[in-house]
């Protein structure tokens, strides 16, 4: 059975919750994966970018990985994030780190060198050949510096083996369609904008790696639920009734948005590691004013 079945419907890039000692804290990363799984996501994604892991240590990356297998306990797949600008660094990182329980890698595009093309396709070439895992693609430029084409997706899809899908966070509808219309039968296509997953679901992607459904999740992944079941009818108002949520979200930076959130629902605590900050006051505000609606 290939990703593009297993992983259909919502997966969650989960925050990395911190003690205000600045500790990883792990009653917290707890309380917050019983939740999703609760509200009925299809799949968790650990420390993608939304989990702070630029911040994260070696150790603490081992050991969150770790702990997440053992809260989710088989209930749903975990997808692991494991990706970086340094190619032979990425390689060594996808042999040492406990892969054995992740149904698949989730891999950004390098960021900062901005390679090109060719240079993107090679990186991902290379760590397809060192992953023990399936490795899902991740494009978002407005991180990177760099885009993903359609063409190199298209490629990297169809001549590499071991690569077995994407997340799309180009918010570039066109691409995207280029993508969906040639890819092979079996390759994976997910949104990794939250605001357009409806209109990219319509167009034939099979779900979302979110950052809303930290926050939401019984809504959003009902929402992506019906948008899989062409039930645009009943997906529409939960759309708009999570619109709202998605600017608050991404209003100054992520997962600030979302770390807001949770702390106001009472799961974690509003700790983030420098450089990022908690939001201002004045967009908390307005969270905690749209969680009292």
């Amino acid at each position: 059975m290939s990703l593009r079945t297993k992983l259909q419907g919502t997966g969650v890039a989960i925050v990395t919750p911190f003690k205000p000692t600045m500790e990883v804290d792990y009653e917290a990363l707890g309380k917050l994966i019983d939740f999703i799984i609760g509200n009925a996501v299809e799949y968790i994604v650990s420390l993608g970018t939304t989990g702070e892991t630029p911040t994260l240590d070696t150790e603490e990356k081992f050991d969150i990985i770790n702990y997440t297998y053992e809260r989710v306990n088989n209930r749903v797949p975990v997808v692991v994030g494991v990706g970086g600008n340094n190619t032979r660094e990425v390689m060594e990182n996808l042999q040492s780190y406990p892969l054995e329980k992740a149904i698949a890698v989730l891999s950004a595009s390098p960021y900062y060198n901005k390679p090109s093309q060719e240079g993107i396709f090679q990186h991902y070439k290379n760590l397809a050949d060192a992953s023990p895992k399936p490795v899902i693609l991740y494009n978002v430029p407005g991180r990177t510096g760099s885009n993903i084409s359609a063409e190199t997706t298209l490629r990297l899809a169809k001549e590499v083996t071991n690569i077995a899908g994407i997340k799309e966070a180009s918010g570039n509808m066109v691409q995207c369609m280029h993508i969906l219309r040639d890819r092979p039968e079996d390759f994976l296509v997910v949104s990794g904008d939250d605001h357009i997953t409806l209109p990219l679901i319509a167009c034939g992607m099979e779900g979302v790696i979110s950052v809303a459904a930290n926050c939401f999740p019984k809504d959003f992944s009902d929402m992506v639920r019906y948008c899989l079941k062409g039930d645009f009818g009943s997906a529409r108002p939960l759309h708009y009734k999570c619109l709202e949520g998605n600017d608050l979200l991404f209003a100054e930076n992520n997962p600030a948005g979302a770390k807001a959130f949770l702390a106001e629902m009472g799961i974690i605590k509003n700790v983030l590691r420098l450089p990022l900050v908690p939001l201002s006051s004045g967009v908390h505000q307005k969270v905690k004013a749209y969680l009292n609606k």
